[in-house]
Protein backbone atom coordinates (compact mmCIF):
# COMPACT_ATOMS: atom_id res chain seq x y z
CA UNK A 1 0.00 0.00 0.00
CA UNK A 2 1.55 3.33 -1.15
CA UNK A 3 2.64 5.99 1.93
CA UNK A 4 0.68 9.16 1.99
CA UNK A 5 2.73 12.02 1.46
CA UNK A 6 2.12 14.38 4.97
CA UNK A 7 1.88 17.80 3.95
CA UNK A 8 5.47 18.61 6.25
CA UNK A 9 6.96 16.48 3.15
CA UNK A 10 4.89 18.47 0.53
CA UNK A 11 6.12 21.57 1.97
CA UNK A 12 10.12 20.45 2.06
CA UNK A 13 9.71 18.69 -1.79
CA UNK A 14 7.87 22.54 -3.02
CA UNK A 15 10.69 24.56 -1.20
CA UNK A 16 13.74 22.55 -2.52
CA UNK A 17 11.79 22.45 -6.65
CA UNK A 18 11.63 26.33 -5.46
CA UNK A 19 15.02 26.71 -4.72
CA UNK A 20 15.95 24.40 -7.88
CA UNK A 21 14.06 26.77 -9.65
CA UNK A 22 15.77 29.78 -8.64
CA UNK A 23 19.58 28.79 -9.16
CA UNK A 24 18.67 27.67 -12.94
CA UNK A 25 17.51 31.29 -13.12
CA UNK A 26 20.23 32.87 -11.34
CA UNK A 27 22.55 30.67 -13.62
CA UNK A 28 20.57 31.84 -16.73
CA UNK A 29 20.84 35.60 -15.71
CA UNK A 30 24.89 35.11 -15.00
CA UNK A 31 25.40 33.85 -18.34
CA UNK A 32 23.90 36.90 -19.96
CA UNK A 33 26.58 39.15 -22.00
CA UNK A 34 27.13 42.65 -20.26
CA UNK A 35 26.64 46.05 -21.69
CA UNK A 36 30.33 46.13 -22.59
CA UNK A 37 30.56 42.70 -24.11
CA UNK A 38 27.21 43.73 -26.48
CA UNK A 39 29.06 46.95 -27.18
CA UNK A 40 31.82 44.83 -28.38
CA UNK A 41 29.71 42.17 -30.50
CA UNK A 42 28.14 45.61 -31.98
CA UNK A 43 31.06 46.71 -32.99
CA UNK A 44 32.14 43.69 -34.28
CA UNK A 45 29.32 43.41 -36.13
CA UNK A 46 28.88 46.35 -37.81
CA UNK A 47 32.43 45.82 -39.07
CA UNK A 48 31.73 42.50 -40.22
CA UNK A 49 28.30 43.95 -42.00
CA UNK A 50 30.01 46.36 -44.03
CA UNK A 51 32.31 44.02 -45.41
CA UNK A 52 30.04 41.77 -46.68
CA UNK A 53 27.59 44.22 -48.26
CA UNK A 54 30.85 45.62 -50.53
CA UNK A 55 31.37 42.04 -51.48
CA UNK A 56 27.87 41.63 -52.20
CA UNK A 57 27.75 44.70 -54.06
CA UNK A 58 31.16 43.96 -56.18
CA UNK A 59 29.17 40.99 -57.25
CA UNK A 60 31.02 37.89 -55.39
CA UNK A 61 27.57 37.26 -53.22
CA UNK A 62 24.64 36.24 -54.39
CA UNK A 63 21.97 37.92 -51.67
CA UNK A 64 22.73 40.48 -49.17
CA UNK A 65 24.08 40.05 -45.78
CA UNK A 66 20.37 40.08 -44.06
CA UNK A 67 21.66 37.74 -41.08
CA UNK A 68 24.36 39.86 -40.15
CA UNK A 69 22.27 42.60 -40.53
CA UNK A 70 19.81 41.05 -38.27
CA UNK A 71 21.87 40.79 -35.61
CA UNK A 72 23.23 44.35 -36.03
CA UNK A 73 19.47 45.21 -35.72
CA UNK A 74 18.94 43.24 -32.55
CA UNK A 75 21.98 44.57 -30.76
CA UNK A 76 21.09 48.18 -31.67
CA UNK A 77 17.34 48.14 -30.06
CA UNK A 78 18.53 45.92 -27.37
CA UNK A 79 21.19 48.34 -26.45
CA UNK A 80 18.83 51.38 -27.03
CA UNK A 81 16.35 50.53 -24.07
CA UNK A 82 19.19 48.99 -21.54
CA UNK A 83 19.19 51.51 -18.98
CA UNK A 84 22.13 50.55 -17.15
CA UNK A 85 24.74 52.19 -20.10
CA UNK A 86 27.04 54.46 -18.38
CA UNK A 87 27.94 57.71 -19.69
CA UNK A 88 30.81 56.44 -21.78
CA UNK A 89 28.97 53.14 -22.70
CA UNK A 90 26.09 55.57 -23.90
CA UNK A 91 28.09 57.62 -26.26
CA UNK A 92 30.02 54.49 -27.74
CA UNK A 93 26.71 53.20 -28.27
CA UNK A 94 25.63 56.26 -30.09
CA UNK A 95 28.51 56.38 -32.53
CA UNK A 96 28.32 52.96 -33.48
CA UNK A 97 24.25 53.84 -34.11
CA UNK A 98 25.37 56.63 -36.00
CA UNK A 99 27.61 54.96 -37.95
CA UNK A 100 25.09 51.92 -38.74
CA UNK A 101 22.65 54.64 -39.95
CA UNK A 102 24.99 56.25 -42.55
CA UNK A 103 25.67 52.40 -43.72
CA UNK A 104 22.09 51.57 -43.94
CA UNK A 105 21.33 55.06 -45.94
CA UNK A 106 24.46 54.50 -48.41
CA UNK A 107 23.15 50.87 -49.19
CA UNK A 108 19.47 51.65 -49.58
CA UNK A 109 20.78 54.03 -51.86
CA UNK A 110 22.98 51.91 -53.98
CA UNK A 111 20.19 48.76 -53.49
CA UNK A 112 17.99 51.27 -55.47
CA UNK A 113 20.30 52.49 -58.01
CA UNK A 114 20.49 48.28 -58.77
CA UNK A 115 17.05 47.30 -59.01
CA UNK A 116 16.22 50.34 -61.28
CA UNK A 117 18.61 48.65 -64.01
CA UNK A 118 21.13 51.45 -64.28
CA UNK A 119 23.58 49.81 -66.78
CA UNK A 120 22.55 46.27 -67.13
CA UNK A 121 25.27 43.91 -65.75
CA UNK A 122 26.60 46.82 -64.33
CA UNK A 123 27.95 46.30 -60.70
CA UNK A 124 27.29 49.41 -58.77
CA UNK A 125 30.22 50.17 -56.59
CA UNK A 126 29.28 52.10 -53.80
CA UNK A 127 30.32 55.67 -52.90
CA UNK A 128 32.60 56.36 -50.03
CA UNK A 129 30.18 56.83 -47.00
CA UNK A 130 30.55 60.17 -45.40
CA UNK A 131 31.96 60.29 -42.08
CA UNK A 132 29.04 60.06 -39.46
CA UNK A 133 28.78 62.74 -36.71
CA UNK A 134 28.37 61.32 -33.37
CA UNK A 135 25.02 62.81 -31.17
CA UNK A 136 27.19 65.02 -28.63
CA UNK A 137 26.72 64.22 -25.42
CA UNK A 138 26.13 67.29 -23.13
CA UNK A 139 26.52 68.38 -19.24
CA UNK A 140 25.52 71.30 -17.72
CA UNK A 141 27.34 71.94 -14.18
CA UNK A 142 26.86 74.32 -11.99
CA UNK A 143 30.28 73.91 -9.60
CA UNK A 144 32.61 71.88 -11.21
CA UNK A 145 34.55 71.23 -8.20
CA UNK A 146 31.86 69.56 -6.39
CA UNK A 147 29.84 68.29 -8.47
CA UNK A 148 32.39 64.84 -9.38
CA UNK A 149 29.45 62.99 -10.39
CA UNK A 150 28.72 65.36 -13.62
CA UNK A 151 32.72 65.88 -13.95
CA UNK A 152 33.14 62.11 -14.02
CA UNK A 153 30.49 61.69 -16.95
CA UNK A 154 32.22 64.17 -18.83
CA UNK A 155 35.70 62.74 -18.58
CA UNK A 156 34.06 58.87 -19.71
CA UNK A 157 32.54 60.76 -22.59
CA UNK A 158 35.57 62.78 -23.42
CA UNK A 159 37.61 59.08 -23.16
CA UNK A 160 35.52 57.68 -25.22
CA UNK A 161 35.35 59.96 -27.76
CA UNK A 162 39.23 59.61 -28.10
CA UNK A 163 39.35 56.21 -28.12
CA UNK A 164 36.86 55.93 -30.97
CA UNK A 165 39.37 58.43 -32.96
CA UNK A 166 42.20 56.14 -32.24
CA UNK A 167 43.47 58.92 -29.75
CA UNK A 168 44.60 58.13 -26.02
CA UNK A 169 43.82 59.65 -22.87
CA UNK A 170 46.90 57.90 -20.78
CA UNK A 171 48.17 62.09 -20.94
CA UNK A 172 44.84 62.80 -19.25
CA UNK A 173 44.38 61.72 -15.37
CA UNK A 174 40.58 62.15 -14.15
CA UNK A 175 42.45 64.39 -11.01
CA UNK A 176 43.60 66.53 -14.19
CA UNK A 177 41.05 66.94 -16.14
CA UNK A 178 38.62 67.49 -13.00
CA UNK A 179 41.10 70.55 -12.14
CA UNK A 180 40.91 71.95 -15.93
CA UNK A 181 37.31 71.81 -16.21
CA UNK A 182 36.96 73.31 -12.95
CA UNK A 183 39.15 76.55 -13.71
CA UNK A 184 37.36 76.74 -17.51
CA UNK A 185 34.53 76.69 -15.44
CA UNK A 186 34.96 79.19 -12.87
CA UNK A 187 36.53 81.83 -15.79
CA UNK A 188 33.61 81.22 -17.95
CA UNK A 189 30.61 81.93 -15.17
CA UNK A 190 33.14 84.98 -14.33
CA UNK A 191 33.34 86.24 -18.04
CA UNK A 192 29.77 85.64 -19.26
CA UNK A 193 28.26 86.48 -15.44
CA UNK A 194 26.48 83.35 -15.30
CA UNK A 195 25.27 80.33 -12.64
CA UNK A 196 26.02 77.62 -15.12
CA UNK A 197 28.32 76.04 -17.50
CA UNK A 198 27.09 74.10 -20.64
CA UNK A 199 29.81 71.21 -21.82
CA UNK A 200 29.87 69.33 -24.59
CA UNK A 201 31.72 66.34 -26.62
CA UNK A 202 31.44 65.13 -29.84
CA UNK A 203 33.03 63.59 -32.81
CA UNK A 204 33.07 65.28 -36.26
CA UNK A 205 35.50 64.05 -39.34
CA UNK A 206 37.35 61.88 -37.33
CA UNK A 207 38.36 64.64 -34.98
CA UNK A 208 37.19 65.08 -31.10
CA UNK A 209 35.47 68.53 -30.13
CA UNK A 210 34.97 69.28 -26.75
CA UNK A 211 33.15 72.25 -26.44
CA UNK A 212 32.33 74.90 -23.22
CA UNK A 213 29.54 77.39 -23.00
CA UNK A 214 27.88 79.59 -20.63
CA UNK A 215 24.08 78.70 -19.56
CA UNK A 216 21.95 81.56 -19.68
Amino acid sequence: MPIRENKFARRARERDDNNANNTKKLAVRDQQPTPEEQLVRLEEDLRRLKVEFDIYFNGAAKRPPYDTKGRVDTLIKRLADDRTLTFAQRYHYNSLASRYNSFMQLWRRTMQEREEGRGPGRRPTPHAAPEPVSAPATFVCADARTDVQTVRGLYEALVEARRCCGESSDDLPFSRFHRMVAEKSEALKALAGCERVHFSVAVHDGRVQFKAKAEK
